[in-house]
């Protein structure tokens, strides 16, 4: 069962890769730049992965997946509260859709489904008994890897739009870049 879950961890770690991925790649092809609410998401996106990962090295415990699931229930709460920023019948949106639906929405669906997958894997309850610290096998260490890579990639996207104090609300053109 332990087995079945580091996969399912590596597949779960994978995604959120993919995710921050496709919001990258977003920024960068369409010219969509974050808005704050954004950047809070992939924050949260980043510390559900930072707890997965920390499944896969440090083995399966509870507090790992309380790190998923908080992190999962505050982009949750961020993309809800996004939603309903542009719940209006003649609101467009922030941002182009994707498969019909604006990446916020992806977000909370996404968040919601961690937050399922962590509760499912706490109530199984099995024998948290092994917390030996163990290495990561080559397509983990691939995965984590890829996910290290586009959270320094986002964090450079970051200080570039923002600079080095907070984003501002209105923050729609790179910062230390010419428009």
């Amino acid at each position: 069962m332990v087995f079945t879950v580091r996969k399912l961890d590596s597949l779960a770690l994978l995604a959120i890769t993919v995710i921050l991925w496709i919001a990258f790649l977003v920024e960068l092809v369409e010219h969509q730049i974050p808005c704050p609410l954004c950047l809070l998401q992939r924050v949260a996106f980043t510390m559900a992965g930072v707890g997965l990962m920390m499944n896969l090295r440090f083995n399966l415990r509870p507090e790992h997946y309380g790190i998923v699931t908080l992190s999962s229930l505050s982009g949750l709460v961020v993309s809800v509260r996004q939603i309903l920023l542009h719940i209006m019948p003649d609101n467009p949106g922030y941002g182009n859709p994707v498969f019909g639906l604006h990446l916020y929405t992806w977000s909370a669906l996404i968040f919601f489904a961690l937050l399922i997958y962590s509760g499912v894997i706490l109530v199984l309850g099995f024998r948290w008994r092994n917390f030996v610290t163990r290495d990561f096998s080559f397509p983990e260490k691939c995965i984590v890897y890829i996910f290290f890579t586009i959270v320094l990639a986002n964090l450079i996207a970051v200080v570039i739009e923002c600079g080095v104090g907070p984003c501002s609300s209105g923050a729609f053109s790179y910062h230390w870049l010419w428009n």
